[in-house]
């Protein structure tokens, strides 16, 4: 059996720790697990300490955290030929989830892996839908060659829920780092550009979405935006409007199909903030390249 390891960044995780750590001792394949804590001020430690003869427990100072650094850091300290990332929210809905978003692994070419999302019961109506429209029950695959019929999905690639082959990850170099945002979106890119294929796997599931307010809304969309806009040649200048209007159409329809003109305002609301500030985040990212 190939090695495997699993990499959790943690921030104040104590409400899913846990029960995410549960879910992955019982899987059908349990991995090397590494937990990467940025100076959590909660229990997060202690829960993580309940479990030291399963885990690897890593600490960073809060202010050294980096998207792409920090997930680097935890990979070069593994030991796994394939090496997964969840989130600390996001948990496993199968004992199957480890050898799932393994399988397409198969194929020598496939460099990366994320899996499906599922918008936890309690989430709004709308986050259900997004995560339905972005999340689908079919699985897909593609390479380089379809970068001009996807446009900007082509890149899309969430390391929530992931996995990558470290030959491959090592071969691109890695996570950018320092990044504010987006560290997933960019190594697939690298991961295209250099002739691997990626993969969508719905069968490795798991339980994640999160209800944001309008102000951090606006915040990381203007990450976003930076980010983008530093990017830009690594994405072939693609057209990003187009995912946006897709999702937005297809989430406004639904709702009001099911006569939630209320929670439809609040959606379009959260869309106007989110295209406001990645709009801002781009204008900063020229004027600091230029």
């Amino acid at each position: 059996m190939k090695s495997i390891s699993i990499i959790i960044p943690t921030h104040n995780a104590e409400k899913f720790l846990e029960r995410q750590l549960e879910s992955l001792l019982a899987q059908t394949i349990v991995p090397e697990i590494i937990v990467i804590d940025s100076e959590s001020s909660d229990a997060t430690r202690e829960i993580a300490g309940r479990y030291d003869q399963h885990i690897r427990f890593l600490q960073i100072p809060a202010r050294n955290f980096d998207h792409g650094g920090t997930r680097d850091l935890a990979l070069r300290q593994s030991t796994g030929e394939f090496v997964l990332f969840l989130s600390q929210d996001a948990i496993p809905m199968s004992t199957r989830y480890v050898e799932t978003i393994l399988s397409p692994f198969t194929e020598e070419k496939v460099g990366g892996v994320f899996g499906r999302q599922v918008a936890n019961p309690d989430a709004p109506e709308f986050e259900k839908l997004i995560r339905e429209r972005r999340y689908p029950e079919k699985g897909y695959a593609w390479n380089a060659d379809m970068i001009s019929s996807y446009g900007v999905n082509a890149f899309f690639f969430s390391d929530t829920s992931s996995a990558f082959r470290r030959s491959a990850y090592e071969a691109v170099g890695g996570f950018d780092q320092p990044i504010l945002t987006n560290e997933d979106m960019m190594i697939s890119a690298k991961l295209l550009h250099s002739g691997y294929t990626l993969v969508y796997q719905p069968e490795a599931s798991v339980w994640h979405s999160h209800t944001s307010t309008l102000t951090a809304d606006y915040r990381r969309y203007v990450r976003i935006g930076m980010v983008m806009k530093q990017y830009e040649g690594r994405l072939k200048d693609v057209a990003v409007r187009s995912q946006g209007f897709d999702l937005t159409g297809y989430v406004s329809r639904a709702l009001l199909r099911r006569g939630k003109v209320l929670e439809c305002l609040v959606f379009l609301t959260h869309i106007t903030v989110r295209f406001l500030g990645f709009w801002r985040g781009k204008c900063l990212g020229m004027r600091n390249s230029g």
